[in-house]
């Protein structure tokens, strides 16, 4: 599910989230079938955010509720329903099968009202919502 609002700017970054968001998917499902602990692939997580120009990456379980994160201390569950009100609300869609990856343009995070951009594909390993997600003053550099 593609937002038909996304700037030009924000479809061209939307192409490099993606191919972001496909890579922590595979890196997530050969960690976990090697047995790395969450704390390991947090901090994994946590290294590719403070090496590159995303500002977070969220990996959830079946029910949406975030199992790995580049901010392991804030917690957070996506809505099961994507019709929902909300930001977070359509990458549900990655959890139900409707789409297999979502791409969001700039609008207030749910968190904390800063403004990002989100882009999420469905985890390789098993039902999962796999998102990244950049700064809006990301895509003015």
């Amino acid at each position: 599910m593609v937002d038909a609002r996304l700037t030009e700017t924000e479809r061209a970054a939307a192409r490099h989230m993606r191919a972001a968001a496909e890579l922590v998917a595979h890196y997530v499902d050969a960690a976990v079938r090697a047995g790395t602990s969450a704390d390991d692939i947090n901090a994994v997580l946590s290294r590719v955010v403070a090496g590159t120009v995303l500002a977070e990456i969220w990996v959830t379980d079946e029910t949406g509720k975030t199992q790995y994160s580049s901010t392991p201390d804030t917690a957070f569950t996506f809505p099961s329903n994507p019709a929902a009100p909300g930001q977070a609300a359509p990458f549900a869609m990655l959890l139900t099968g409707q789409a297999d990856h979502v791409e969001q343009g700039v609008q207030p995070r749910e968190l904390d009202g800063k403004r990002m951009m989100y882009v999420g594909v469905a985890g390789v390993d098993r039902t999962r919502i796999v998102q990244v997600g950049l700064s809006e003053a990301a895509l003015a550099t």
